[in-house]
C-alpha cells in the first residue's frame, strides 16, 4: 500500500535548487536510508515528505489516516515539561505498565531517568532519548527519523537498531551512521544534484551498487572491452537483470572489486611506523590517575606500539578522553610511570574546536603549517587535501569565521595531518561530518603510517580505521577485546563491564547511576548523600545551559576576533568547572553504590 506519493516536487533556498522535479513514492513495509552531502537537501526532503515544509512546486499526497511519527534534528519541548508528560502523556499507569512494547522502550532509552524529572537543564543525550521515546511509544504506520543517533552512545544506538528491526513499521531515516543504516534499512535514496538516486539494499549494498554504476560509466566512456565488462554487459541484457531482486547488482559489483587490494598494507605501514617511531611509543607502568578525589585509573599497565590502530570504547565518564589527555601530557598521573618514545610527534584531535583567526582564509591556515605532505606513497598539496575533504576551490578562500561547525571540524583534522604526526589521537572525529567526507578521511588514514587511537560513537568508522578494540570497563584498566564492539556490548548487557559496587555513570548524563545509588546502604546518611547528588546535578544542568548559550554567542560573533577570545575563555572556565562537578558527582555516586 502506498503511504506517501511525491510528484514533481521542487524546493530552493537560493539560486541553486535543493530538489528539482523530484517524484517518488513510499510504501508500507519500506525501510529506506537517505544519504548525501551536508547541505544537499536530505533534511529538506524528509521534511517535505512529512508535510512540515511546503515545496515551491509539485504535490505531496498522504494516504488517508496515515499515522506518521517524525523526529527532527532539534528536540523541542514545552516549558515545565517532565519526562512522563512528554513520553506517556495522559496514559494511566496500568495501561502503559501492562504494555510490553512500551516497557521495552522505557527500559531501553529511559532506564536511568526519573519519569517525574523536569526536562529543564537535561543534557543533549538525555533530551534525544526522551524525544525518541515520545516518538516510539504510539503505534505508527511510518517513522521518519532525521539523525536519530545524534548524542547517543554505542549502546543506545545498538538498542535503537534492534528495536526498529523488530517493529513492523515503514521507516525513512537520515543518518551519517553507516552501521545503523546497514542494520535497519534495505533500500537507499541518495540526494544529489537536486535529484534522488534510488538503490536496493542498505549502506553496504548501496556502496557496491554505486561502485558498479561508476565502473560501468567509466567503461562505456573509455570503451574498454575486457572480458569482465563484456560479461557484465551481457548479464544486464539477460533475464536476470529484469527481475526485481537486487542480488545481480550486488554480485556484479563484488566481481568488479574482486581484485582490489586490502584497505591497508598492515605489514608495510608497521614497517614505516617502526622506522619513524622506533620500538617504543607509549609504555604506561602501574599508572594511577585521580581526578576530584576519584581514581579514574588504578595500577594501569598498557603498551602502545608503532603502527597500533586502537579503537577505544566505554560509557561516558569512563575515562576515554582522560586517557587521551594522559598520553598527550595534559593529565599527570598521581602514581606510576609513563615512558614516551623519543621520536613521538603527537597530534590530538579533541572534541573542542581549536582557536583560529576567523579572518584567516582556509587555504592560508593550512599552508602556514605545511604546503605539501606525503601520505603513504603519494604526495599531496594542501589544496588537494582540502579538495578531498570537501573544500572546493572557491571554498578554500573563505574566511574561517564563515565556516559551519562541520567545516571547522574538517579544517581542524587537516591542520593536524599537515603537521605529519606519527601518533594521532582522535576524540569523536566524526562529529558533524557527512558520509562522503568520512570516506575520504578513512581513505587518507588508510595510507597514514603511525600509531592511531580513536574514540568514537560511530561504530562503522571505529571498526573501519582501527585493527583492534580496547575498552574501559569500569575497573581502572584498559581491556583488549578480541570480539570488538560486539563483545563490549555483550559485556555491558550482561552486567560484567563494571566491577561489583562501582557506579558506572556517564559524565554528561550523570543520572545514569541514580537508580544504582538509590539501592545503597539506606538510612539518613544515604538520604543526605542523595540530596547532595541532586544539588550537583542541578549545578551541572546550569553549567550545561551556560555552555549552550556561550556556543550560540560564539556563532553570533564569528567575525569579531576579540569577542571570540573573551567568549572562548569563559567557555573554558565553564567546561573546567563542569569537569570538577562531574568528578564530585561520580565520587559520591560510587560511595552510595
Amino acid at each position: 500500500m502506498n503511504l506517501i506519493n511525491v510528484e514533481n516536487v521542487s524546493k530552493a533556498y537560493g539560486p541553486a535548487p535543493l530538489l528539482d522535479s523530484v517524484s517518488l513514492g513510499l510504501d508500507a513495509g519500506d525501510r529506506i536510508g537517505v544519504v548525501g552531502r551536508n547541505g544537499g537537501g536530505k533534511s529538506t526532503l524528509v521534511s517535505i515528505l512529512a508535510r512540515q515544509t511546503e515545496p515551491d512546486s509539485g504535490r505531496v499526497t498522504h494516504t488517508g489516516g496515515l499515522r506518521l511519527g517524525f523526529l527532527t534534528q532539534r528536540d523541542e519541548f514545552p516549558d515545565g515539561a517532565t519526562v512522563r508528560s512528554i513520553v506517556l502523556g495522559d496514559r494511566p499507569e496500568h495501561e502503559w505498565a501492562g504494555d510490553t512494547r512500551i516497557r521495552d522502550i522505557l527500559g531501553g532509552l529511559l532506564t536511568d531517568l526519573d519519569l517525574d524529572a523536569p526536562l529543564a537543564g537535561m543534557s543533549g543525550g538525555e533530551r534525544r532519548r526522551i524525544a525518541l521515546a515520545r516518538l516510539l511509544v504510539p503505534e505508527s504506520d511510518l517513522l521518519i527519523l532525521d539523525e536519530p543517533t545524534n548524542h547517543l552512545d554505542i549502546e543506545a544506538i545498538d538498542w535503537l537498531a534492534r528495536h526498529l528491526k523488530e517493529r513492523r513499521v515503514a521507516l525513512l531515516v537520515v543518518t551519517h551512521d553507516r552501521w545503523f543504516l546497514d542494520e535497519v534499512t534495505d533500500r537507499t535514496w541518495e540526494v544529489v544534484d537536486g535529484g534522488v538516486e534510488r538503490y536496493e539494499g542498505g549502506y553496504s549494498a548501496y556502496v557496491l551498487a554505486k561502485a558498479e554504476r561508476s565502473r560501468i560509466a567509466a567503461a562505456t566512456e573509455a570503451k574498454r572491452q575486457n572480458l569482465l565488462r563484456k560479461e557484465l554487459a551481457w548479464l544486464r541484457r539477460g533475464p536476470q537483470a529484469r527481475t526485481s531482486k537486487p542480488k545481480f547488482r550486488v554480485d556484479a559489483a563484488q566481481a568488479l572489486i574482486a581484485d582490489e587490494p586490502p584497505l591497508r598494507d598492515s605489514v608495510e605501514l608497521t614497517r614505516f611506523a617502526t622506522a619513524r617511531l622506533g620500538k617504543t611509543v607509549f609504555d604506561l607502568e602501574h599508572v594511577d590517575v585521580e581526578v576530584g578525589g576519584r581514581h579514574i585509573f588504578e595500577n594501569l599497565t598498557w603498551q602502545l606500539g608503532p603502527g597500533d590502530r586502537i579503537g577505544l570504547v566505554g560509557v561516558n565518564g569512563s575515562g576515554k578522553s582522560t586517557l587521551l589527555r594522559l598520553l598527550d601530557g595534559a593529565v599527570t598521573p598521581s602514581a606510576g610511570k609513563i615512558v614516551r618514545g623519543k621520536t613521538v610527534q603527537l597530534a590530538h584531535l579533541s572534541q573542542n574546536l581549536e582557536d583560529l583567526d576567523p579572518s584567516r582564509r582556509v587555504l592560508e591556515s593550512v599552508e602556514e603549517i605545511r604546503r605539501r605532505i606525503t601520505v603513504g606513497k603519494r604526495d599531496w598539496t594542501a589544496s588537494q587535501l582540502l579538495e578531498r575533504l570537501g573544500f572546493r576551490s572557491d571554498r578554500q578562500w573563505t574566511p574561517i569565521g564563515e565556516l559551519s561547525g562541520g567545516e571547522r571540524r574538517r579544517l581542524q583534522v587537516l591542520r593536524l595531518l599537515m603537521a605529519e604526526p606519527n601518533v594521532f589521537l582522535l576524540d569523536e572525529p566524526t562529529n558533524d561530518l557527512d558520509i562522503e567526507t568520512l570516506t575520504e578521511l578513512e581513505d587518507l588514514l588508510d595510507g597514514w603510517p603511525g600509531t592511531l587511537v580513536v574514540v568514537s560513537h560511530d561504530r562503522y568508522f571505529l571498526e573501519r580505521v582501527t585493527d583492534r578494540v580496547a575498552a574501559l570497563l569500569g575497573d581502572g584498566r584498559v581491556s583488549m577485546l578480541p570480539g570488538g564492539v560486539d563483545e563490549y556490548l555483550d559485556r555491558r548487557r550482561s552486567g560484567t563491564a563494571v566491577k561489583p559496587g562501582q557506579a558506572a555513570a556517564p559524565a554528561q548524563a550523570p543520572r545514569a547511576a541514580a537508580p544504582a545509588a538509590k539501592q545503597g546502604k539506606g538510612g539518613g546518611q544515604d538520604w543526605k548523600a542523595r540530596k547532595e547528588l541532586d544539588k550537583l546535578e542541578r549545578r551541572l544542568e546550569k553549567l550545561g545551559r551556560q555552555e549552550a548559550e556561550l556556543h550560540e554567542r560564539l556563532a553570533e560573533h564569528a567575525t569579531d576576533y576579540e569577542k571570540l577570545q573573551q567568549l572562548n575563555a569563559q567557555l573554558k572556565d565553564i567546561q573546567n568547572e563542569a569537569a570538577q562537578v562531574e568528578e564530585e558527582w561520580l565520587l559520591l555516586a560510587e560511595d552510595l553504590g
